[in-house]
């Protein structure tokens, strides 16, 4: 199975699940995102003192861009609106939660 096949039917909600389980992984993996980048952050500015800021700037960086297309391809291969099941609504949530997890991984990494 190729990495387009798996994040389609990752996006799509897998074989098992309903519409919203695509939504609800790119949620999670965007929260997550967002968790490691903060800590990445934390890091930097001397409150953690263990790991690496580095590896941890980029794995939210990697991580926000997983989640941000997970959710793009749910809303670009789920029918119907918001309130009909399908997830939509969670997945225009997880957008900006990747995205909040890229921009938190930049600034960690710049600093």
């Amino acid at each position: 199975m190729s990495a387009a096949e798996v994040l389609t039917a990752a996006a799509e909600g897998g074989v098992i699940g309903d519409g919203r389980t695509g939504a609800n992984l790119a949620l999670g993996v965007g929260l997550i995102g967002v968790i490691v980048g903060w800590l990445a952050l934390a890091r930097v500015a001397g409150r953690i003192s263990t790991g690496n800021v580095r590896a941890g700037a980029m794995s939210a960086m990697a991580v926000g861009l997983v989640g941000t297309t997970l959710a793009a391809l749910h809303l670009a291969t789920s029918n119907g609106g918001p309130g009909t099941g399908n997830g939509m609504v969670g997945a225009v949530v997880a957008i900006p939660l990747g995205l909040t997890a890229m921009a938190l991984g930049r600034r960690a990494l710049t600093r």
